[in-house]
């Protein structure tokens, strides 16, 4: 069997394989099982419970958050919710999901958002769970669900 020289180098001459980009590189999650509101219309954090600290390992490197949790409005309005990376509000003025009650009827609702962040960044970064109301309460994880909030680091 004969060895290959890739380029006509020995073996010892040939540099490692690369990584690769789009691996994930570290998962941190962070649950909360506790029913949160506000009536706020500015945006309020929902819980210290929902707040991840990741440190990207490569300022190349991409983060991806995404979030699951249940929502609610006791009134005729709108609820919003987003995600913050540390003071940035990454979903807007209006979050990244709005829930809207046209009649104050109870109304459950799965909310799912997520966001692919670009930091540039070596330094450990937060990233956590914010809404607000329009009118009355907006709730998040009612009635006493489980949500979670996880951050993917992927190589860039």
């Amino acid at each position: 069997m004969a060895i290959i020289k890739p380029n006509n180098n020995t073996l010892s001459a040939v540099t490692a394989l690369p990584f690769g980009t789009g691996k994930v590189l570290q998962v941190i999650t962070a649950t909360d099982n506790t029913t949160r509101n506000t009536t706020s219309s500015s945006f309020v954090t929902a819980s210290n419970t929902l707040s991840v600290d990741i440190t990207p390992s490569s300022t190349s490197n991409k983060i991806f958050i995404i979030v699951n949790a249940g929502g609610y409005i006791n009134a005729t309005g709108d609820a919003n919710y987003t995600i913050y990376k540390e003071s940035t509000n990454l979903g807007g003025s209006n979050g990244m999901t709005t829930m809207y009650n046209e009649t104050a009827a109870q109304i459950n609702v799965s909310i799912a958002m997520s966001y692919l962040d670009s930091p540039s960044s070596t330094s450990e970064l937060t990233y956590q769970v914010y809404f607000k109301t329009g009118a009355g309460t907006a709730y998040l994880n009612y009635p006493n669900g489980r949500a979670s909030i996880t951050a993917y680091e992927i190589a860039g």
